[in-house]
C-alpha cells in the first residue's frame, strides 16, 4: 500500500487536478502558459552549472545590498 502524503492545503483530489489540466495541455498550451509566467517581469530564468550557484547566490546578495542603500 503507498503511503499518501501531501503538503499542506493539498489532497488527492487538487494532485488529480492538477495532472488532469497538464495531461490534457497541448503543446502550444504548455508553451504559451509558461511564456505567460514570465512575460513582463525584470526577471530571467538561466541555466548554470550547479558549483556557481554559491557565487551567484553571494553575487545577489551585495546586489540586493547596493539596491537598499
Amino acid at each position: 500500500m503507498m503511503n499518501k502524503r501531501f503538503p499542506p492545503g493539498w489532497n488527492e483530489e487538487r494532485v488529480l487536478r492538477v495532472l488532469s489540466h497538464y495531461e490534457k495541455q497541448t503543446d502550444e498550451e504548455a508553451v504559451a502558459e509558461d511564456e505567460a509566467a514570465f512575460g513582463g517581469k525584470k526577471r530571467t530564468v538561466i541555466e548554470v552549472p550547479v558549483e556557481l550557484v554559491p557565487v551567484i547566490r553571494e553575487i545577489l546578495a551585495q546586489y540586493r545590498a547596493t539596491a537598499r542603500a
